[in-house]
This record gives C-alpha cells, structure tokens and sequence, in this order.
C-alpha cells in the first residue's frame, strides 16, 4: 500500500531550516567549527557533511551524539523533500484516465513513495535513539552501546530503501526525464545518509 509524504518529515524539513537559520546568527566559537570539522573528516562526504553541520556548532557544543543525532534531522529533512517531489512527479504524471502507458513511471514513483516513508520513519527513529544519548546520558555503557547498536540498524535500512527506490527505475527509460530528477535526487540523498551513519558508527569509540 503506497504512503501520502508524512506532513510530520515535511515539518521536520522546515523546522530544521528555521533552527539552522536561528543558530547562524550566534557566534560560534573556533573550537565548536574545528570539532564538526574533525568529525566530518571521518565521513565519506566531508565536505558535505561540514557544509550541513557546521551551522549548528553552537548547538553541538562539541558533543559527538548531538552532532551525530542532528545529522540524522538533516537527512530527515532530506528525504521530506524527497517525498514531497516524488508525490509531485507522481500526480503529473498520472493525469485522471491517462493510461499506463502514458506514464512508465508510475509504478517506480509509487513504489519509492511508499519505501521513502519507511525511511523516513526509521530515519525519525534513529533521531530518538540518539536523543536519548544527548538528553540523558545512559547510566550503563551497555544501554549507550544499545542505543547506538539501534541507531546503525535503522540507519543501514534506510540506506537500503533508497537503493531499493533507485532499483525501481532500472526498467524505465534513460530518457525518462522524472528517472534522471528522482535519480540525481537519490544519490544526493545517500551521501547525507552515509554521513549520518558514520557518524553514529565512530559514537562507539566515544561513549
């Protein structure tokens, strides 16, 4: 059964956007950027991941969970917009009593409609998890490793729904142009994602 985009991952999108705004306009300390900075150094996409982060600093305050839990939000962020463009395409391309014909895509868009909202609840998941970590510290290691454990579980399958997406339209079309957009769209996704779950990944050497 294919999802609507969840009003709740678009709200995430926005929030984030005001927040990163909000924090931009405070001072940030040398040592704060220098800390994201050295993080993302560990990541595949560190230029990227520093570009996304770096505005935050003031939020992170060098706390390596924080910095991990907000690059969560960021790819939250990422799939709601994801979703939101992939209902677009899928509304035009399916006018009312077109055939299937007229539009090869739309199973693909379908399909990555509905995996995109598994992601983006596992995604909202692995934010919580983390949350726990920043909030209120664990009093036992075993409970942080837990929790860490969880958060590079789901991340993994969100990876995973995306290339199962990006599988999809392996039987479209290359000229397709909604093929290229939710394609180039995809890829770009992935590298938030794998950001995130390397910085999750190096939290267990650190809590």
């Amino acid at each position: 059964m294919s999802r609507k985009p969840c009003l709740f991952s678009v709200f995430f999108f926005f929030f984030f956007l005001f927040l990163g705004a909000s924090e931009l306009t405070r001072p940030a300390k040398k040592n704060e950027t220098e800390f994201i900075r050295s993080r993302c150094n560990a990541t595949r996409y560190p230029s990227l991941c520093y570009a996304s982060l770096a505005g935050y600093s003031s939020t992170v305050q060098q706390n390596p969970a924080q910095l991990a839990r907000l690059s969560a939000n960021v790819t939250l962020s990422r799939i709601a917009v994801l979703m939101v463009r992939v209902a677009s395409l899928s509304r035009a391309c399916r006018p009312r009593n077109a055939s299937a014909a007229a539009c090869p895509e739309a199973a693909a868009l379908r399909d990555c409609a509905e995996t995109l909202g598994y992601a983006s609840d596992l995604t909202r998941k692995t934010e919580g998890e983390l949350g726990g970590l920043v909030e209120g510290p664990a009093a036992r290691p075993a409970d942080a490793s837990w929790r860490v454990s969880n958060a590079q579980t789901w991340l993994s399958a969100v990876l995973t729904d995306e290339e199962t997406c990006a599988d999809g339209f392996e039987e479209v079309a290359s000229g397709s142009l909604a093929k290229a957009d939710v394609s180039w769209r995809l890829w770009r996704l992935k590298q938030y994602t794998i950001n995130a779950l390397a910085l999750v990944n190096n939290l267990a050497g650190t809590l």
